[in-house]
This record gives structure tokens, sequence and C-alpha cells, in this order.
């Protein structure tokens, strides 16, 4: 099992990043789009990641209980310790701190949550995008 490592930044670290900071604290629910689309590899787009945990917190002020699982998903991607406490407590009582952490931590990976996943894995490959598949078959 690999060993568990420290998160690259602090959770009160806000200051590192003080445009992200901003826009979750007025609109968590872009910061955790952004970040839930990177966490799934693309497979969750940033914009329906981010409208179900603005609807979840319209509907039952509980977003908590969503964002939670993402931290804990990308916790054990990259074997960061869980601190200072458990992730549903961290959530809960300091949910913006939380996702700038996390938004933070994805950037210092080398990923950049403006622009996405594949914008991302387009940039970490220096713009070299892959050739599209040969579709296979019988040929005479």
């Amino acid at each position: 099992m690999p060993a568990i490592v420290p998160w690259t930044t602090n959770l009160c670290g806000c200051f590192e990043d003080v445009p992200n900071c901003f826009i979750t604290c007025l609109c968590p629910c872009i910061t955790f789009g952004q970040i839930a689309e990177i966490i799934d590899r693309g497979s969750s787009s940033c914009g329906l990641s981010g409208a179900l945990y603005a609807l979840i917190m319209a509907v039952t002020g509980c977003q908590c209980i969503y964002s939670c699982a993402y931290r804990t998903k990308m916790r054990r991607q990259y074997n960061l310790s869980e601190t200072p406490c458990n992730d549903f407590l961290l959530h809960c009582f300091c949910e913006s701190c939380a996702l700038c952490q996390e938004y933070r931590e994805l950037k210092n990976r080398g990923f950049d949550p403006q622009i996405g996943w594949q914008g991302s894995v387009e940039k970490m490959n220096q713009g070299v995008v892959a050739p599209p598949p040969v579709q296979g078959g019988m040929t005479r």
C-alpha cells in the first residue's frame, strides 16, 4: 500500500489563490464543478456537477454530503492524509476552505481546473493530441 502523503497546501491557505477563494465564497458550485470534472477524469462535466451541487444546496442545504464524497475520492487517488478531521466534518464546517484546498491541490499536481479535464490533459501533453482511432473492419 502506498504511503500517505500530506496535502501540498494548508486548509487555510486561501490567500495562495485569492481569485479562486473569491469565486468559491460567492459561488461554490463553480469550484466544485471544476474539481469534480478533474477527479472524475472528464466522465462528468463541470456544468453538470456544479448544477447538481447547487440543486442539492438549494433543496437540502446539505451539499457537504455530495462534496465530501469527492474529497474522499481525491484523497484515495493521491494517497492524501485525512487531516485535520474526517472529510464529512471538514466539508460541513469548512466547505469553502475545503473546496479551495482541493482546487489548489489539483493545480499543484499540474491540472488547471478552469480549463477542465480535456484541456488539462492537452496542456500536460504540451498540446500534442493523439490521432483519432482508426475504424477497424474488413478490407480487400
